[in-house]
Order: C-alpha cells, then sequence, then structure tokens
C-alpha cells in the first residue's frame, strides 16, 4: 500500500513501516487513556515500542548484513505490528550459510542486552527493598526504560529459538537437519513442527491472549507456505526455462490500439503481452494496466511497462522461479540469441511443476 512510511536506507537495504504499524500506536494510546493515564505515561509507551522496535530493525539487519557476505541482496526490511520482515532474495541451499543468516539476528540481540545490563544500575536496585524496587521500575524513568528493553531483548532472542518453522528458532532446526539430510526432509520436518507448535499458540491465544492468534496464522501460514516452495525448487532442479516456456504468444506493437489487447483478452486465455517492434522487445502489457486503461482511447505504447527483465531459454528454472515470486513482473520473455523465443510466467511455471510431481511418484 501506499501508505506504508519509508524510513530510507540502511547499507542499501530500504527500511519500510507497514500501515498496520500505526494502529499499535493508536492501539498503545487507546489504552493509556482508557486506565487513566497521562501525557507522560503515553509519550514513555509510545517511546518504549519505538526503542523495540529499533531493536526489531537492528535484529533484522543482522540477518540482511550476514547475508550479504554470501552475495545475497536484501530489497527491504518491513516493521508489522507483530514484529519485522526482511526480504532477502532467497535463502542459501547451504546448510552452514542459514545458520549463520539466522544466528545473526537473535545475536545482535545478545548484544544489545549485554550492553543494556551494564548501562542499567544494578548496584542501585540491590540496595533497595522489593517495595522500592517495583516503585523504580512502575515510574516513567531512564532506569526502568533501560530495564524492560534489557528484558525485552532477552525475550527476543528466547522467543526466537522456539523451533517454529518459519521463525529463526524453525529455520536455526531445519539447516541443523539439512547437514544430515536433503533439504527437502529437513523442510517437511521443521515445517511440521512449526505448524503443531503454531496449533498450540492458536490454543492459547483464543483462551488468554488474542495476540496469540495473529502468530500462530503467521507461523502456520509462513511454514505451509515455504514448505511447498522447497518442494517446488526441488522439482524444477536440473530444468531449464526452455522446457516450460510458452510458445505460441500473442505480441503486440507500440502504435496498435488498446482495443485490439481488450479483445485478445476476451476471446483468449493470455492476459498478459509482450510488445515488440522490429524483432526488439519494446515492453510488457500488464493485466492491472489493461483493464485500468480499457475504456480510453490510447495506445499500446502508453501502457505498457518499459522497464522489464527478460531471461534466456537455457537459464535455469530453479533461478526464474525466484524472479517470478519476488519481482512484480508477470509475464517473463524468454530470448535467444537477443531475440524473443517465448514468455514464462507463474501459470505455466506452476503447470510444469504439477506434471513435474505426477512424474516424481
Amino acid at each position: 500500500m501506499k501508505a506504508n512510511l519509508g524510513l530510507g536506507r540502511v547499507s542499501g537495504i530500504k527500511i519500510i513501516v507497514h500501515w498496520t504499524f500505526f494502529f499499535l500506536i493508536a492501539w498503545i494510546v487507546f489504552e493509556e487513556l482508557k486506565r487513566g493515564g497521562n501525557t507522560a505515561s503515553i509519550m514513555f509507551n509510545i517511546a518504549f515500542v519505538l526503542a523495540v522496535f529499533l531493536c526489531v530493525v537492528l535484529h533484522e539487519l543482522g540477518h540482511a548484513l550476514m547475508a550479504k557476505r554470501f552475495g545475497i541482496k536484501t530489497h527491504s526490511i518491513t516493521l508489522l505490528p507483530i514484529g519485522g520482515m526482511a526480504s532477502l532474495e532467497y535463502l542459501p541451499e547451504s546448510p552452514k550459510q542459514e545458520l549463520l543468516i539466522v544466528l545473526a539476528g537473535p545475536l545482535v540481540n545478545v548484544v544489545i542486552a549485554a550492553l543494556l545490563f551494564f548501562m542499567i544500575p544494578i548496584q542501585d536496585f540491590m540496595h533497595l527493598n522489593f517495595t522500592e524496587t517495583f516503585e523504580v521500575l512502575m515510574s516513567f524513568s531512564l532506569p526502568s526504560f533501560l530495564f524492560f528493553l534489557f528484558v525485552v531483548n532477552v525475550g527476543l532472542v528466547v522467543f526466537n529459538f522456539i523451533p517454529a518453522f518459519p521463525l529463526d528458532g524453525g529455520r536455526i532446526l531445519r539447516a541443523l537437519l539439512a547437514m544430515n539430510m536433503n533439504r527437502v526432509k529437513a523442510t517437511q520436518i521443521a515445517a511440521s513442527i512449526g505448524q503443531f507448535t503454531a496449533v498450540v499458540f492458536l490454543l492459547i491465544g483464543l483462551l488468554y491472549n488474542p495476540f496469540l492468534i495473529f502468530i500462530a496464522l503467521f507461523i502456520f501460514l509462513g511454514a505451509y507456505g515455504e514448505n511447498r516452495m522447497v518442494q517446488q525448487l526441488a522439482l524444477l532442479d536440473g530444468h531449464t526455462v526452455e522446457e516450460a516456456m510458452l510458445l505460441n504468444i500473442t505480441t503486440f506493437k507500440p502504435q496498435d490500439s488498446i482495443d485490439l489487447v481488450v479483445n485478445k483478452i476476451i476471446s483468449g486465455t493470455e492476459t498478459s503481452f509482450i510488445v515488440v517492434e522490429d524483432h526488439t522487445i519494446k515492453g510488457i502489457l500488464h493485466h492491472k494496466s489493461i483493464i485500468e486503461n480499457s475504456n480510453k482511447m490510447v495506445s499500446v505504447e502508453e501502457v505498457m511497462d518499459t522497464n522489464f527483465k527478460t531471461v534466456k531459454d537455457t537459464d535455469k528454472l530453479k533461478t526464474v522461479y525466484q524472479l517470478i515470486y519476488t519481482d512484480k513482473q508477470e509475464l517473463f520473455p524468454v530470448v535467444n540469441d537477443g531475440k524473443l523465443y517465448g514468455a514464462i510466467d507463474a501459470t505455466n511455471l506452476n503447470e510444469y511443476t504439477l506434471l513435474q510431481s505426477k512424474l516424481a511418484y
């Protein structure tokens, strides 16, 4: 959504605040007002949440910067109400590399917790009785702020080591298992444990804390999705684009009317098209753009996307699979010796994967 807030870049990685994050801030303000809080308590809690999410960003940067050491780019880090998410191009298939990338995140929180431990006036707390300590911790002061931030970072380390795939702990488990068995089997085991953990979280959430329900859904769906992706990539291993690409595709010229494209969509099954002139690929007509301009008197040239990627017929299907699901481009022209040879999209790639799965059994 356009309502997402960009906070800039760190080492070339975009830091984005998802629009739903602002609901968390609103909820904090509402809860404080309901409890009879004042401006000081509201500002203290908002500052604390922002500090926690700064720690979350640093956690995700730990993953991203370690991935960068292995040549893996991170497009962005997105802050959500339930935490952060680093959008890595892909996770390495090497168990050792995956283990190091995953461990880098929680280790950042270990370092933060260690620094906070030495910043908190522990000696002062030791000279206070229980009541006095409680009063200090419940006050809106720097010592209480740092203490609770220390507790949160310790909690993040503990939480991220829960073997609930696709959380860090589940990925650590998958990496360790993959050192002694194939990646597909390791992912199946880690995903099954993750989904079981999600069910436990769901039951606890229904009884005690509704927030756990959202975490349970995230874990369950994430485990299912990644398990499916790993299985599909295994089926595509060793195959090239030429084996799965579309050959009988419709192309248009830049000067063609958009009405011609609309008529082709209605009369056929194709939804996106490649624009060609003098054997040169000029652009891509995306289905969404065609529909948005279907009632206008415009040419293909005015609607087509000129910022596109091509793939070669000899490219590995695994590489193209990752491109299709990480790039916003719906249709990829396939070239041979610089000329248009065919096309590939998510639909025919999924059909090819389904056929491969039937042949495997």
